[in-house]
């Protein structure tokens, strides 16, 4: 790209911009001298490191560049051994400090949000720990050698300061003399020339010895250094000379460990200023609110609301252009200051950003090409001095343009044509512009010839565009319409301003009849597209409108679905509060039955069983499934004495005795209750229990009693049995050893792996009857045994 196309295109207005973007003089250097590159690989691979950096500048606000410095001069002085001042190793120190905290910057930045190629670049820097140490040690913030820099500098600044110290003291002492006062100007010390001083009257020099070093503007005082302190200022000097030659020798040394690494140094701040540049780019992408494009080298071109990004973003029209897919050569006509050289300018700034690793202003998924070359003639280049008109001037531009383009260049020709006679020109411009075509160029061109527009209607490959005009306010709207050619609104605009109505008329009657029909078939054409445009926006509206139902549908679905997980919440804690107030009464009722066992000391009457049944009944809560289908129970043979059977209501299990009618007396463990017979279930086929019965025919008996002479047992075995079964023998048993008003049992569960064990005294902590338990003792069964102490 030539200097005169980026300056035509004002590629340096964006480079200005970008340079002040930059955050260290090595990134404005490098910001300075960037241009496009017609490498494909090359252009992507700047534009992925640009969206690298903007995403760090998105997620983190900008990389630090505290601290970073231009040293390049002073380490390549040291290199030819030089001597650098602290200012300079200072500010050499501070570079390889911010360099280490950018790289670890970078570096976490990548673990959490993927930088491949800054990650890279940035593991490039090199540490100078000791050399940063060094100067560290040796220079303070304000670039002053300290005292602790070498062991012989400290000695000597000591000396220093007690040699001042002794002078001024010395001649403090004159001047509190009541016979020196009255000599003095003044009563204090200054310094001239290096050496400490008195203000002496001029009529009293004779009175004091030593040099005379300075005078006053009017000659009344003299600066006087005394005789007595002569020497102290003289020893003061030699000690300053040393203290000047130790601090150049510290100086020597740290400059010369800054050339042992000055290729590290100089590699750094290539590395620096590239991370520079390129955050650089990224704060531009931000400020213009531009995108990555997508990029290609096919020719192909397609910008979505692009900007142009020299114009205010408040009021430049927004450019929607396509090129290179269905057509290589746009042909844009409309009026004087309508914005085709804008047009221009957009198309082409913007593939010079893109091919230099720039975001561009438009909207996303725009895609831009990668030309070999970009030639434009744009503007009236007439120069006196040359001697060259407005036409020749353009043509020495266009015949430079097609003797170095290629079929991979962009072409953009601004009033092509113009500046002689319009017969001729439009015909020059039809001959260059299907050169140009036949080359396989993508070009844009704009011109005022009507003839063009036919030319751009019947050749393949190329399409007409024009730069929309409002009659109504005579005005341009800048809106660029492609497939629609320019019409001539020289009437209608004469027509608005008043012109009258005949002169008008006489004036069409001039034009001749196929330039009526073309202005027809272009108004045609412009109705046909106003009205396209207005069913779109309606379109659109009606999509938006539709959209908001649609969003206003899912909110309140979404809404509903809230209630209902909260009903659902709520019907499930008052189920669990339900459940835990019927166990809370079973609870009771259990305990009323065991404090009547005991109190009544005899058997329980029929009426108090029944009265305790329906309380445990009450007790159960009603919770109802809504969509649950009900089970249809299965048909069951009838309940036979000796059937094994559940009683739900008391949620136990037991065996029929008798059958009386609709009641049913049940063995319950040492119980014995009348149920009806619709509250027991059968458990399994009831076989088993009707053999049973047989075997053994039950013992009729009418009531509960509690007897220590009945066959209770005070041991329980239930080795053999799991866990599930062993649960049920012990509940069993405690009931009976409770009514039996046993106060201790044992449990025998054998040692074995101890899971029985377990799982029975986890029972036992949860039982309500026991108030203790513990293993066995010696003689007891040990471990093998759990002795229950109960309520």
């Amino acid at each position: 790209m030539n200097k005169k196309l980026l300056h035509t295109l004002e590629f340096h207005k964006i480079v200005a911009m970008l340079r002040h973007h930059t955050s260290t003089s090595l990134g404005d250097r490098v910001a300075e001298e960037i241009r496009p590159s017609s490498s494909l690989e090359e252009v992507k691979r700047r534009l992925q490191a640009t969206d690298e950096a903007f995403a760090v500048d998105r997620l983190k606000g900008g990389a630090p560049f505290g601290g970073i410095r231009d040293v390049e001069g002073s380490v390549k002085r040291a290199r030819l051994g030089g001597m650098l001042n602290p200012s300079e190793l200072l500010d050499i120190a501070g570079t390889l400090s911010g360099g280490r905290r950018l790289r670890r910057f970078l570096q976490g930045v990548h673990e959490d949000h993927p930088i491949p190629l800054l990650d890279d670049l940035s593991g490039l820097l090199v540490e100078h720990r000791p050399l940063e140490q060094s100067i560290a040690a040796a220079i303070d913030d304000n670039a002053y050698v300290m005292d602790a820099a070498s062991p012989e500098l400290g000695r000597v600044r000591a000396e220093l300061r007690t040699g001042e110290t002794r002078i001024r003291e010395r001649l403090e002492q004159m001047l509190r003399s009541s016979s020196t006062q009255k000599m003095l100007q003044e009563a204090l010390i200054t310094i001239r020339n290096d050496r400490y001083v008195i203000p002496v009257k001029q009529e009293y020099r004779s009175h004091f010895g030593g040099m005379i070093h300075d005078q006053s503007a009017s000659g009344a005082t003299l600066f006087i250094e005394p005789e007595a302190v002569v020497q102290m200022n003289n020893r003061l000097r030699e000690l300053k000379f040393k203290e000047e030659q130790e601090v150049e020798k510290i100086l020597l040394k740290l400059s010369a460990q800054v050339a042992e690494v000055n290729g590290d140094l100089l590699a750094n701040l290539s590395i620096l200023a590239q991370l520079d540049f390129l955050f650089a780019k990224a704060a531009l992408a931000r400020e213009m609110r531009a995108t990555l494009p997508h990029m290609n080298d096919r020719g192909y071109l397609r910008l979505k609301r692009g900007r142009h990004p020299l114009i205010a973003r408040e009021v430049v029209v927004p450019l929607d252009v396509e090129l290179g897919s269905g057509f290589s050569s746009l042909i844009i006509t409309g009026p004087n200051t309508g914005g085709k050289t804008v047009t221009l300018k957009t198309i082409g700034l913007l593939s010079l950003m893109a091919m230099s690793g720039l975001f561009v202003p438009t909207e996303d998924d725009s895609e831009l090409c990668v030309f070999d070359a970009i030639y434009a003639d744009i503007g009236d280049e007439q120069s006196i001095e040359q001697s060259l008109s407005t036409f020749s001037s353009h043509m020495t531009n266009i015949i430079s343009i097609l003797r170095e383009m290629t079929p991979k260049s962009l072409i953009l020709l601004d009033e092509v044509g113009a500046g002689t006679d319009p017969a001729e020109g439009s015909a020059l411009a039809i001959a260059i512009l299907e050169h140009i075509h036949r080359t396989g160029c993508r070009m844009v061109a704009t011109t005022h010839y009507s003839e063009l527009k036919a030319y751009a209607y019947e050749r393949q490959g190329v399409i007409n565009a024009s730069m929309e005009f409002d009659v109504q306010t005579l005005s341009p709207t800048y809106r660029l319409l492609v497939g629609v050619p320019g019409r001539s609104n020289a009437f209608a605009i004469a027509e608005r301003l008043g012109l009258d109505k005949a002169i008008i008329d006489h004036a069409r009657g001039e034009v001749n009849e196929e330039d009526q029909r073309v202005e027809s078939m272009i108004a045609s054409l412009e109705e046909n597209r106003l009205t396209a445009e207005a069913e779109r926006k309606s379109a659109e509206q009606l999509r938006a409108e539709t959209d908001a139902l649609r969003q206003e549908l899912e909110r309140e679905q979404n809404k509903f679905r809230e209630q209902r997980e909260k009903m659902l919440e709520r019907a499930e804690r008052e189920a669990a509060d339900a459940v835990a107030r019927a166990r809370r009464e079973a609870d009771e009722i259990i305990a009323d039955l065991r404090r009547m066992a005991l109190e009544e000391q005899s058997a329980i009457k029929e009426h108090k069983l029944i009265d305790v049944k329906r309380r445990l009944e009450e007790a159960v809560p009603e919770l109802k499934k809504k969509g649950a289908p009900a089970k249809t129970p299965k048909k069951a043979r009838e309940v036979q004495p000796g059937d094994e059977v559940r009683v739900p209501s008391l949620g136990q299990k037991g065996h029929v005795v008798e059958i009386s009618g609709s009641d049913v007396l049940v063995q319950l463990g040492i119980m014995k209750m009348k149920v009806a017979k619709a509250d027991i279930e059968l458990v399994g086929n009831g076989e088993s229990g009707a053999q049973t019965s047989k075997q053994q025919p039950p013992k009729a008996v009418t009531g509960l009693k509690r007897s220590r002479d009945e066959n209770v047992r005070t041991e329980l075995d239930l080795r053999g049995l799991n866990i599930e079964e062993s649960i049920v023998e012990v509940d069993r048993f405690l009931d009976e050893s409770i009514l039996a008003n046993f106060h201790q049992v044992y449990i025998i569960h054998g040692k074995g792996t101890g899971v029985l064990r377990q799982g029975i005294q986890d029972y036992l902590r949860r039982h309500r009857g026991v108030a203790g338990f513990r293993l066995g003792n010696y003689g007891e069964g040990g471990s093998g045994v759990t002795v229950v102490e109960l309520k």
